[in-house]
């Protein structure tokens, strides 16, 4: 299979809470979702969670990427989800209006990686 990735995913292993899930039109769903980000790249993330979230809704992230001037704060849209065992969802999202000057975190992340 063709490989059509804009970016190289980095392999990470990041716990996240999610609390809140919103739309285009600011409708807000209050949860409590434990995630697990399995993967990383500039233009989004994978995680695996035990929730089931919907397509197109939006959520704040603050990604500690291992230091204290490479963490980022964004929004971050989910795009995908695929079912797996033992009541897991595999995840693909897109980061939401990322600001090119943070390029640089990433490009660390991938030289490390």
């Amino acid at each position: 299979m063709e490989n059509k990735r804009r970016a190289r995913r980095v392999k990470v292993t990041l716990e996240l809470t999610v609390s809140s899930l919103f739309d285009q039109d600011n409708d807000k769903i209050n949860i409590d979702s434990p995630i697990m980000v399995k993967d990383i790249s500039k233009f989004g993330l994978g995680f695996i969670s035990k929730s089931i979230l919907p397509m197109n809704y939006y959520f704040n992230a603050e990604l500690n990427l291992g230091s204290d001037d490479s963490t980022l704060y964004c929004v971050v849209k989910i795009i995908r989800c695929e079912a797996l065992e033992d009541d897991e969802y595999s995840y693909g999202c897109e980061f939401v209006g990322m600001a090119p000057v943070l390029d640089y975190i990433f490009e660390d992340l991938e030289s490390r990686g």
